[in-house]
């Protein structure tokens, strides 16, 4: 009857525990999707079900079905994304461990039979008093961990969002880029076909072949590597929105219009110092160690502290109870003090570090969102369409005899590269307005926006 009992009860205290554990999870992943959802342009789905997977199945088909856009592909992302994910089920481990130390710590029982004739028993019910007065302080101090783990996964959220937006624009710059080099690949075989027929004729010396011969390999092989770097800029694009086995999907033609004026970035840092994510979650882990350090300094004399309640029948019958301490004599808890200072300072130095570096993050954002328009800009008002006066001219001057098909065919060229330039310029802004836009919430990734723009050029 005793053992039934007690498996009962410790049956009662997982189902609640689970219980517990689950509506934590769910409290921390929609909190999580709050903080992050405004800045990422969509809410992440936490998929832990089959019928959650076929509803994201749906979700990614009927984006899928149209051609797609930056914010077509974060959505994708933040539903399909396994290593983000992955950042919900440690959500959902931490909510296991605010649980576990919401509840009580668990009884210990014990049965004791001394003797052959004259028999002694003892039943002994007890439990780990330090651990029962200091369970409060413990689930306050875990439930800051909490917010910590939630803070972290709201940061997943928004560097998912981030990255595919990055990766979108690149590939839709690489894509576009790719098909001016195809163009430029066609322009130097004609160029060099007629250089061949003009050598054929005698008209040309064998140095003038050799170099359209060279002109003709370098544009080829400049042509080769911007088509894999789209290609790779399309397949990063894929990854991050979790897609596999040659992932079809349509980009668009080209890249999307500058904005009339560029946004106004006043108190960028001041909102960084305020919102940053890593910022908030250093200051939470510096007030929890602050607290764990005041626990510790409380304690460090008492290692083990348990009572038990005694019932003893036999040659000595009666009701007690029993009290069992460490004795610090070789351990006075010194380490433990020493060890969790440590910590603390370390803490400190974390968040003064990271205060410091969204700062000054946040001003390089916005300069560089600020250069990054003006840039873009000169080359669309600019430098653009006085290259295509040039070429207008130059084929004037072709019609009327006064200059040759080779350099009509270099003036083309030339164009060419100033249009892929006029690209590249235009893709810089959209990564560096990706940046300020999450800048104040996770910090620029001013490196990977360089990395992710190296493979469109």
């Amino acid at each position: 009857m005793y053992p039934v009992f007690t498996l009962c009860v410790a049956a009662l205290a997982a189902a609640a525990l689970a219980g517990c554990a689950d509506r934590y999870a769910a409290e921390g992943f929609d909190g999580a999707s709050a903080i992050a959802a405004p800045a990422a342009g969509s809410r992440p789905v936490w998929i832990r079900t089959d019928a959650d997977e076929q509803a994201a199945r749906k979700q990614i088909d009927a984006i899928r079905a149209q051609p797609l856009t930056a914010d077509g592909a974060v959505e994708i992302a933040l539903v399909n994304n396994r290593a983000l994910q992955a950042a919900f089920a440690e959500l959902g481990i931490k909510a296991a461990d605010l649980a576990e130390v919401s509840r009580p710590p668990n009884p210990g029982v014990s049965f004791k039979r001394v003797g052959s004739g004259d028999v002694d028993i003892e039943r002994q019910i007890g439990t780990n008093v330090l651990d029962l007065l200091t369970r409060p302080i413990a689930y306050g101090i875990e439930s800051r961990r909490f917010e910590a783990a939630k803070l972290r996964a709201a940061g997943e959220i928004l560097t998912v969002a981030r990255s595919t937006r990055r990766a979108f624009f690149a590939a839709v710059a690489g894509a576009q880029a790719a098909g001016y080099a195809a163009e430029a690949r066609r322009s130097a075989d004609a160029q060099l076909d007629l250089a061949r027929r003009m050598k054929d004729a005698g008209n040309w010396s064998a140095l003038d072949l050799a170099r359209e011969q060279l002109l003709h390999a370098e544009t080829i092989a400049r042509s080769e590597r911007t088509t894999l770097m789209a290609q790779a800029a399309r397949e990063r694009l894929a990854r991050l929105m979790g897609l596999a086995a040659a992932p079809r999907f349509d980009l668009p033609e080209k890249l999307p219009d500058l904005p009339a004026a560029p946004a106004e970035a006043d108190g960028i840092e001041a909102k960084a110092i305020a919102e940053r994510l890593d910022v908030r979650a250093a200051k939470a882990e510096t007030a929890t160690l602050a607290e764990s350090l005041g626990l510790t300094r409380a304690t460090r004399m008492i290692d083990v502290l348990e009572g038990s309640y005694v019932r003893s029948t036999g040659t000595t019958n009666g009701d007690g109870y029993e009290i069992r301490l460490e004795v610090p004599i070789f351990d006075f808890g010194a380490a433990r003090v020493a060890r969790a200072e440590s910590l603390y300072m370390r803490s400190v130095n974390r968040l003064a570090d990271a205060a410091n570096g969204a700062r000054s993050e946040a001003r390089e954002a916005g300069a560089r969102y600020r250069a990054a328009w003006t840039l873009a800009k000169r080359y669309r008002d600019e430098i653009v369409p006085a290259r295509k006066r040039v070429s207008d001219e130059m084929l004037l001057r072709y019609n009327g005899m006064l200059a040759s098909v080779f350099e009509l065919l270099a003036d083309a060229r030339d164009r060419m590269a100033a249009t892929t330039a006029a690209i590249e310029a235009q893709r810089d802004f959209w990564l560096a307005d990706n940046s300020l836009r999450f800048v104040t919430l996770i910090g620029d990734g001013a490196s990977a926006d360089m990395r992710d723009a190296a493979t469109a050029e």
